[in-house]
């Protein structure tokens, strides 16, 4: 019997289509992402930020509280400023002194508490914190554009709009910390409050306070009043580097829940039998502001210089696809994403983008299964034949590649014992691959295919005698059952790109105006053109921030 609360949708893109890298690194913000999907929470429960707390001396020094009520439960945001030498301020994760330092505090702190956090916090990993303590997080300046909106301030201007686009924000944050890091309290301890059991909600709820912070700090050191638009148009900052691209690798299940749920949304708008003259409208408005909003991103990486220039290129072809007969036919949107193939993948990732986009009321509902119980298990009774079987209809592409030749295994994963931080070293000219970190997926499982006993021997007994194999085989399993767990190319090739996995990665995040430094890493803004505080009654409807001044 059909079950007619669900919704229709189309198939799904198959996974061999989308996890692949190039496609992983055209990825752009949706109003899936999840700073979005917190800022609706908010709205939705009529959430008042309050700053009770200001203790911050004439030139910027000193610490601020922040506190909300959400879902029920109180949070509040400790922020530190400190005084920092110019020659100790580095984005690097073996900092030892920043700019500013913050930490999310489960519940409302007390004098004592926020005595012990604003000691505690400067220090971040050398530090000791509680279960009381959610978030643990440090920001540096962006020292340029902080000085000069302090000096427009202080001469009673606004700061100049051309260098607030240049940059975006007044602070970079170099670390967001959750989950039980350092002793503060793990996930668990809130996952089932509402509102906190999505991913990375705690998170983005404090990179949003952060950015808050940021402006009041401005306007206290400057003695002045930035416009709304101004405080819309800056975020915060993030360079985010190698060390998060393993992230997507070794948490494979929450990597397929974040992309099923992106691709049933899709699926779903895809089977809308026609569109209304409002939500024509709408679309017409987003092609737009997405035009402005290319024509508002300029970087200097070569790479990703390129792709945004065919963007710019492509964008108005498509648009003048977008007829009133094009518009009113049946099934508009699968006809237009059908059409989107002629363009580049990064053409076709921001048209699908964008098409989720007005009908929030089809697809918002997903991102309660953004989360994910599941963890990867091994069965040890599948016959040794039957996985050879899930190899062969799901690893074609890991298989076929020749891990002999040079170029196939160029490069290999590596934790740098000076920087703490994972590496990508060339395994042809450098020392250090006997210490590999094993990320090199497509090869274990075709040495394991390589190995399996076409027969009924079950798993168990089979890795018992291999058990180098036994990851490899969990992962054949796994993704038997959860198609987009995988990213499906060789991650130790010559043409691995890191920067595609950080932005797939970073885009569900809510990134956007990814402006890549190398291969390997990459400048953010996140919540930039986010409503303020006090904005939460339209919360909604900044999808590709446009600065308008």
């Amino acid at each position: 019997m059909k079950d007619f609360n669900t919704p229709a949708q189309m198939a799904l893109r198959p996974a061999d289509t989308v996890m692949r890298l190039r496609r992983m690194g055209a990825a752009f913000p949706t109003r899936l992402s999840f700073m979005r999907t917190l800022l609706r929470a908010l709205a939705a429960d009529n959430v008042q930020v309050k700053r009770p707390v200001w203790k911050i001396s004439a030139d910027g020094f000193g610490h601020a509280v922040y506190t909300l009520n959400f879902g029920g439960f109180d949070y509040a945001l400790v922020a530190v400023s400190s005084d920092l030498p110019p020659e100790l301020r580095t984005d690097r994760v073996i900092a030892s002194a920043w700019d500013t330092a913050y930490v999310l505090y489960d519940g409302i702190p007390d004098a004592a508490e926020i005595d012990r956090i604003t000691k505690a916090a400067p220090l971040q990993e050398a530090a000791r914190f509680t279960a009381r303590d959610l978030v643990l997080s440090r920001a540096n300046k962006s020292v340029r554009l902080f000085d000069h909106v302090i000096t427009a301030l202080r001469a009673g201007t606004q700061p100049d709009p051309a260098k607030l686009r240049e940059t975006g924000y007044l602070m970079r944050t170099t670390a967001v910390y959750g989950n039980g890091k350092f002793g503060i309290a793990d996930r668990g301890h809130i996952a089932e409050r509402p509102g906190m059991g999505g991913p990375f909600m705690a998170e983005m709820l404090t990179v949003w306070l952060i950015r808050g912070f940021t402006h009041d700090l401005a306007e206290h050191v400057g003695g002045g009043t930035l416009s709304r638009e101004a405080k819309r148009a800056l975020g915060i900052g993030n360079a985010t580097g190698l060390g998060m691209a393993p992230f997507l690798v070794n948490h494979p299940l929450l990597l397929d829940a974040w992309m099923q749920v992106r691709e049933t949304a899709i699926a779903r708008v895809r089977a809308i039998p026609s569109l209304d003259p409002d939500q024509i409208s709408r679309i017409y408005e987003l092609v737009a502001r997405a035009a402005a909003h290319l024509a508002q991103w300029d970087v200097a990486d070569v790479i990703a210089a390129k792709r945004i220039a065919t963007l710019k290129v492509e964008w108005p072809q498509f648009a003048a696809t977008l007829t009133p007969d094009a518009m009113t036919a049946a099934h508009p949107i699968d006809a237009i994403l059908h059409a989107s193939t002629r363009w580049s993948i990064d053409t076709q990732e921001l048209i699908a983008a964008l098409m989720l986009e007005p009908f929030g009321a089809l697809v918002d509902g997903l991102t309660d299964c953004m989360a994910t119980p599941f963890v990867p298990q091994l069965d040890p009774k599948m016959h040794c034949a039957d996985l050879k079987t899930l190899i062969a209809t799901d690893w074609e592409w890991a298989c076929a590649i020749d891990y002999a030749d040079d170029a196939a295994c160029a490069q290999f994963w590596y934790v740098s014992e000076e920087k703490l931080e994972p590496r990508l070293g060339n395994r042809h000219a450098e020392m250090g691959a006997e210490r590999e970190s094993p990320l090199d997926i497509a090869r274990q499982v075709k040495a394991l295919s390589g190995d399996l006993p076409d027969d009924t021997t079950p798993l168990g007994p089979f890795l018992a005698t291999y058990p180098q194999h036994r990851a490899a085989a969990r992962r054949v399993q796994t993704l038997a059952r959860h198609p987009y767990a995988e990213i499906r190319d060789n991650l130790i090739g010559k043409d691995c790109l890191p920067i595609d996995i950080l932005r797939c990665k970073l885009a569900f995040f809510g990134a956007a105006k990814f402006d890549p430094k190398s291969d390997r890493w990459t400048r953010i803004t996140l919540a930039q053109g986010a409503p303020l505080f006090d904005e939460l009654d339209n919360a909604d409807d900044w999808w590709l921030p446009v600065a308008a001044f």
